[in-house]
């Protein structure tokens, strides 16, 4: 259980954090960085949810995947602060149902998209334009954790959750363009005579 009794410690006023099993690793640790950018993305997330509530069915089916999203990025938050040890038994790891659930998630939107006949920019909707930039953080997020992976222990269901994430937010924002039919297209080379 958590509990948040006094929000100010001075214990990192010299540059340090505490991890979640107590050891103690300097505020630009791979591990910190990674769940840090973790953190990042779930308050985008946050205000891309902005967009999306009202009640509009198309961003309700958004929505509702969104405020799970969020709760999964705490779970991944806290599994990444976490070192693996050989006998744990009280971790909270990401499990692959979640990264699964992501993935119904994306072929229920993407089976009403038409395919993609170009690169999307950023935009349309305030809605796309917001889970675009959601998108963005989440691959940022998913690099530092996957360059933590390439020096410390990342359990695999943590990293497709984050590359599966950055996947779902893709179609969500084309599907909150009207359902594709709003996404702006880039035209290569298009003001390269003006």
């Amino acid at each position: 259980m958590v509990r948040l009794n006094k929000i100010y410690t001075r214990t990192g006023d010299a540059g340090e954090t505490g991890l979640g099993d107590g050891a103690r690793r300097p505020k630009y640790d791979a591990r910190v960085a990674a769940y840090g950018e973790v953190d990042e993305l779930n308050c985008v997330i946050g205000l891309a949810r902005l967009h999306t509530s009202g009640g509009e069915p198309d961003l309700a089916r958004i929505e509702t995947t969104l405020a799970r999203a969020q709760n999964d990025l705490f779970d991944l938050g806290a599994d990444l602060c976490v070192p693996p040890a050989p006998d744990e038994t009280h971790a909270l790891r990401m499990i692959p149902r979640q990264a699964e659930a992501l993935e119904r998630a994306i072929d229920d939107l993407n089976a009403e998209l038409s395919p993609l006949k170009s690169f999307v920019l950023p935009g349309g909707s305030a809605a796309a334009a917001a889970l675009h930039q959601a998108r963005t953080v989440c691959r940022r997020a998913e690099r530092a954790i996957v360059q933590l992976a390439a020096s410390e222990t990342v359990g695999a269901p943590a990293l497709a959750y984050i590359n599966r994430l950055s996947d779902y937010l893709f179609v969500a924002a084309r599907f909150a363009n009207s359902r594709g039919a709003g996404d702006v297209l880039w035209v290569p080379g298009a003001h390269r005579e003006a």
